[in-house]
């Protein structure tokens, strides 16, 4: 498959232009977490593990988006919903994680952001928005839509992620004032969000035909592909269709693709779950008396 990748050149395959833009973005964050840390409000060192965090999230980005990865998303619907998994799943957990907690606050003296930024991260709505977005980015039609669009694929795709960031906010941000759900609230929510996402699921599993023109109509494929491959390697292409680089048919594929985003939901949000448990059952115990230290019956 990567062999027959090559044929779209270096800049489809690895989208240089992307890559200077987050290793622009990486260095900014090493400087001000870095060397010039006190300019910003720093006063105490970053974390060795915080700015793994974020390092991390800006290198999934770049997998998601910039890598062979993306290209094959226009290729294979499975490899498409891999990289919705990891893009909203994984990478707005470590972006969350991997900001120092002074940055938001100095962020968020502006009203013009705290303001839009507390109704989105309210849990309901966050739950909703994210959720709803997501549902409604696989209608056949919509999808279809926008992957045929480069300005309106950027956009959704831009939209969807601040969703997702503002509903993995509730349960993984470290800022005292910003605490909306207590241990057992937050395991309600994980819940929530794994009912809520299962509908978009099952409507790509248990469907009886493939349901997106852009991994069956050639046609549309073609467009879908212009979004990351140049127009005049396109053109010089001798392209018939997705089906040339698959192994399965399209409605396997399509199959495929929503199994192994349930079950990479399914970890995600299980491994939360795990750790939102042990969180809250070590914080009931440390309410607990102390029974060792209580003074013993004297014998007679």
């Amino acid at each position: 498959m990567f062999q027959s990748l090559q044929m779209f050149g270096p800049v489809a395959l690895w989208s240089p232009f992307f890559l200077l833009v987050l290793a622009a973005v990486a260095l900014l964050y090493i400087g001000i977490t870095g060397p010039w840390r006190q300019r910003f409000g720093l006063d105490d060192p970053v974390p060795g593990k915080q700015k793994a965090y974020f390092l991390v999230g800006i290198a999934l980005l770049y997998v998601c988006k910039g890598s062979p990865l993306d290209l094959l998303g226009h290729l294979s619907f499975t490899a498409h919903m891999v990289q919705m998994a990891v893009l909203y799943l994984i990478v707005p957990q470590c972006f969350i994680l991997g900001i120092p907690s002074p940055l938001y606050e100095r962020l968020f003296r502006f009203a013009a952001v705290r303001r839009p930024f507390q109704l989105l991260t309210k849990p309901v709505i966050a739950l909703l928005l994210f959720n709803g977005l997501f549902s409604l980015y696989h209608v056949p039609m919509i999808f279809d839509t926008v992957k045929m669009n480069m300005i309106l694929h950027a956009v959704v795709t831009t939209v969807i992620f601040v969703a997702a960031f503002c509903m993995w906010w509730p349960l993984v941000n470290k800022l005292p004032d910003w605490q909306t759900l207590s241990g057992l609230k937050k395991m309600g929510y994980i819940f929530a969000n794994g009912m809520l996402l299962t509908p978009a699921c099952a409507l790509i599993i248990f469907t009886d035909t493939p349901l997106y023109a852009t991994y069956t109509d050639p046609k549309a494929w073609m467009a879908s592909l212009a979004l990351c491959v140049p127009q005049g390697t396109l053109a010089s292409l001798d392209l018939t269709g997705p089906q040339m680089f698959l192994s399965m048919s399209p409605f396997h594929d399509q199959q495929l693709g929503g199994v192994l985003m349930k079950i990479i939901q399914e970890i995600v949000y299980g491994i939360m779950l795990f750790v939102v448990f042990s969180e809250w059952y070590r914080k009931e115990r440390e309410k607990e008396p102390n029974m060792d230290m209580e003074p013993r019956p004297t014998k007679l």
